[in-house]
């Protein structure tokens, strides 16, 4: 894992982008990371007069200066004794923030959510949802920061992973992560349910010899990406028992394998945004 030294904050302005502050503070002063703050704004239009043509856009140079404006003024105090750049763009706010991602190194975007529907892009935000898809680096959010409690840089730090081929990556970020921060591992792999009905000891047992077989399969990847972390193999429904398992291991911080979000139905990676929305603390996926 390369060492975080540069971190992205988009930072809308929003009570929810207000609250993460303290976390990318607390992460970059940890780290002596530098953070830029990236504000985007999308064009806007004038409404139509009667009886005159179609509507046209705002100036864009107009609309990024007076941002810019607003945005050297903000957050002064409270990223005092951070190296920060603050920066402004017009487009599609996903767009230009995974576009800024790779073109300047970035190592980590944190981000807060905004969703609250039952759609995957109302779940945690359209924005969100699209610079998870598309980033390149690891993503930090948080769903609803305001309740969770969280403290702004984790002791325990929970790590779920799947058994696939990104596994043992993720484990050797989330290890060096962690001796980074100073905060202790653990791991989780979920097994869903193998049957309806577990109270017949012949499906008892079924479900017993599938939760071996998954504990030997993830050792041996733990013990291939060299990490000394205890192993928790639970079983149920994969978002719920993450999040119920962080809350029980009172974890600051969840981390995961991002991937893509089209594999194999089942596989940890396809119920990311569900983990984020559910999750007792922030989550970082890799």
């Amino acid at each position: 894992m390369a060492q975080i030294q540069n971190i992205l904050n988009p930072f809308d302005f929003s009570a929810a982008g207000l609250r993460a502050i303290p976390f990318v503070c607390a992460l970059a002063k940890r780290l002596q990371a530098k953070v830029t703050l990236l504000s985007v704004v999308a064009p806007m239009w004038n409404e139509p007069l009667p009886g005159m043509g179609p509507m046209v856009p705002e100036d864009p140079a107009e609309l990024r200066r007076q941002l810019q404006t607003l945005l050297d003024r903000s957050l002064t105090a409270e990223l005092s004794g951070v190296a920060v750049e603050r920066i402004t763009a017009t487009g599609d706010p996903a767009v230009r923030i995974n576009e800024f991602a790779q073109q300047n190194a970035v190592d980590l975007i944190m981000m807060p959510t905004h969703g609250c529907g039952l759609f995957r892009s109302l779940l945690i935000g359209s924005v969100t949802a699209k610079v998870l898809h598309d980033a390149h680096c690891p993503v930090w959010t948080a769903a609803h920061t305001e309740t969770q409690h969280a403290p702004v840089l984790p002791k325990t730090v929970l790590c779920a992973v799947d058994g696939s081929d990104q596994s043992l990556g993720v484990l050797q970020w989330a290890s060096a992560f962690c001796r980074q921060i100073d905060a202790s591992l653990s791991l989780l792999h979920v097994v869903r349910p193998a049957s309806d009905w577990l109270a017949l000891e012949s499906e008892r047992e079924l479900q017993e010899e599938l939760r071996n077989e998954a504990r030997t399969r993830i050792e041996a990847i733990r013990k291939s990406a060299g990490v000394d972390a205890p192993l928790r193999v639970a079983v149920g429904e994969i978002v719920t028992t993450v999040a119920e398992e962080a809350r029980q291991e009172g974890a600051g911080l969840v981390i995961l394998g991002r991937g893509s979000l089209q594999s194999t139905l089942g596989r940890l990676r396809t119920h990311v945004h569900g983990i984020i929305q559910r999750s007792p603390c922030p989550v970082l996926s890799v």
